[in-house]
């Protein structure tokens, strides 16, 4: 067994999501456990370089975390040989210049989501890794959830029969910022800075339901602004000017229904902040972030209508918890091993740039079909 080292650029790392689940919880987790593990037995150990604008941050991260590499200049980072693949987690509007820039550099390229603002935006990033040869993939974390991942397993074993509906919930309240400070940066709220959680929320929806239920084909959205004023991190008001609830109901490739509610002005009546409600001929599930239970056909009750008499049945009692049968890992990680893999092995990897176009498509449809009041389809995206 031979060991090898990956120079990997990380730029937004000192942004919650990618100093936590990426830098923390992915990369030197990873490395505390011997790198990555490849099919022949070699392993291959992350050499991360934190990119950014503020020089204080990272170093301060750095010297919390024992490394050894840190810049604010991103294009000297993609000119060092040593360094082959480039990571993403900044605020959209800065992410399609980043990982141009990082493309014709010869980079891999592995992002958060959304990709772009745009659909176009999107598609032409796919375009120009194809040209490249460079491999590009996108964080679909959902996918790696325990509950989904039990979902997924129901679904390999024709446990639903046919699929007829799935049924979403996601949000939480996330407080203004006056008197209880907020659960999200501002910038979450303001459209001119990349917030909205339908672009945000969308693009997440879209990989679960193709890589689950069917690829999206149409969609029909009302998207709010339900609170129009918010206070930022600094104490200041601001006019939010994003939308922070979206209501969707979207039509699957072969006929499945699926509805999705996303807010971030909703206050949680459920076990955990999302919930998935699959609905199928045989049987039922109801799948978290870790958790899954289910009903099968044999075992439904036979609920009647009478509003004049108070209901004695337990419903929830009717439905069994589904096993862990295996140790679920963090998402993230898990799937920073999948594209280490695909680099260094030279093969494909199923969550590409193509599929991130799609989100950002189901994203910027979700919010015409709002703005226009109608259905709206999606046609095939291709390079």
């Amino acid at each position: 067994m031979t060991t090898r080292s990956l120079g990997v650029v990380l730029n937004g790392v000192t942004g919650r999501m990618g100093y936590r689940q990426h830098l923390v919880r992915s990369i030197l987790a990873i490395n505390d456990e011997g790198g990555v593990a490849l099919s022949g037995g070699d392993r291959v150990l992350l050499e991360p370089v934190l990119a950014g604008r503020s020089a204080a941050k990272l170093r301060e991260i750095c010297e919390r975390h024992n490394l050894k590499s840190w810049t604010t200049d991103l294009a000297g980072a993609l000119r060092d040989p040593d360094n082959e693949v480039y990571f993403d987690a900044q605020v959209t509007p800065a992410r399609v210049a980043a990982i141009t820039r990082a493309i014709e550099a010869g980079k891999h390229v592995y992002t958060e989501k959304p990709t772009a603002a745009t659909t176009q935006e999107a598609v032409e990033l796919a375009r120009l890794a194809a040209r490249a040869g460079v491999r590009g993939g996108v964080v679909q974390d959902k996918l790696f959830l325990p509950g989904l991942l039990k979902l997924r397993r129901l679904l390999d074993g024709g446990f639903f029969g046919r699929v007829l509906s799935v049924r979403g919930e996601f949000g939480y309240w996330v407080f203004e910022g006056d008197w209880q400070p907020a659960q999200r940066p501002s910038w979450n709220y303001r459209a001119e800075d990349g917030g909205g959680i339908t672009l945000d929320m969308f693009c997440h929806w879209s990989y679960v339901l193709e890589n689950l239920f069917g690829r999206v084909e149409a969609v029909t959205a009302r998207v709010a602004t339900h609170i129009p004023e918010r206070v930022d991190e600094a104490g200041r008001a601001y006019r939010a000017t994003a939308d922070d609830a979206a209501y969707g109901i979207f039509e699957l490739a072969g006929g499945v229904v699926a509805q999705i509610n996303s807010s971030w002005c909703v206050r949680v009546d459920r076990d955990e902040l999302v919930r998935f409600q699959v609905d199928g001929t045989e049987g039922s599930a109801v799948a978290g972030l870790r958790g899954c239970r289910v009903q099968h056909r044999a075992v439904t009750p036979k609920p009647v209508w009478n509003p004049d008499v108070p209901v004695a049945h337990r419903f929830r009692d009717d439905w069994q918890e589904v096993p862990d049968n295996e140790e679920f890992g963090n998402g993230f990680k898990a799937q920073w091993e999948m594209f280490v893999r695909s680099v260094v092995e030279d093969t494909p990897f199923p969550y590409d740039f193509l599929s991130g176009a799609r989100g950002v498509q189901l994203a910027e449809s979700g919010l015409r079909s709002s703005a226009e009041g109608r259905r709206v389809e999606l046609p095939e995206l291709v390079l």
